[in-house]
């Protein structure tokens, strides 16, 4: 008895491994290892930090007229409007007319929290997401959770990494085996609270509230 208990246990356990891996060779195929242009234009467009990639490429569809304003949102305290536009000289009035700054956001969840408080002020229904290719997935867990009634148009940006490159280099894939991770922790979060803002569990993960209290600086329209 205690054999075919143990033989169970150990099938079970490899069953559960082998769908664990089904599961990351389908997210990691699944990312896009390019960038194309947004099919439609949008209200507004939210460019999440982490990387220059992502602010210039927002940025870059801002000035092609995608959309209407751009929301950097989970941006450095320690970091300046002016210190941003310098990334994008070329840019400058954009900046000054168009660009808003998040400086609340502490992680994912604050992203989808601020994205909606500013989505609600500025009367937007449709959103193109900037952010890496691999961080997408998840990013737009968290915005449909936030954000149910809201269209949202994805843009990856695909220059970090090469999501196909996993099985050669070590560091790729400790990123997007970490990313599938909070994936999963996040999709099943998800189906169990009703708002973020509210969430006992985004607290804890956020070690506070995911959301500071800060301000979001913005500009005229």
């Amino acid at each position: 008895m205690t054999r075919r208990l143990l033989s169970a246990v150990l099938w079970s356990f490899a069953a559960f491994c082998l769908a664990g891996f089904l599961g990351f060779l389908a997210f990691v195929y699944s990312l896009d290892r390019s960038e194309r242009p947004p099919e439609t234009r949008a209200d507004g467009i939210v460019a999440l930090t982490g990387g220059a990639q992502r602010i210039g490429d927002a940025i870059d569809l801002l000035a092609k007229g995608y959309a209407k304003r751009l929301l950097i949102s989970g941006v450095n305290e320690r970091t300046s409007r002016d210190q941003i536009s310098r990334l994008n000289p070329g840019q400058r009035q954009l900046f000054e007319c168009c660009v808003d700054l998040d400086y609340r956001a502490r992680n994912t969840i604050g992203n989808a929290i601020e994205t909606r408080r500013w989505t609600e002020r500025n009367g937007f229904d449709t959103i193109i997401i900037v952010t890496s290719n691999y961080h997408m997935p998840r990013t737009l867990v968290e915005l449909d959770h936030a954000l149910p009634n809201l269209q949202k148009i994805p843009y990856p940006v695909a220059a970090t990494i090469d999501p196909h490159d996993w099985w050669s280099n070590p560091a790729t894939a400790k990123v997007l085996a970490l990313e599938y991770l909070k994936l999963l922790a996040v999709w099943v979060r998800t189906r169990f609270e009703d708002d973020p803002e509210r969430s006992s569990v985004a607290h804890i993960i956020s070690g506070g509230a995911p959301s500071q209290q800060a301000n979001v600086e913005t500009t005229s329209h």
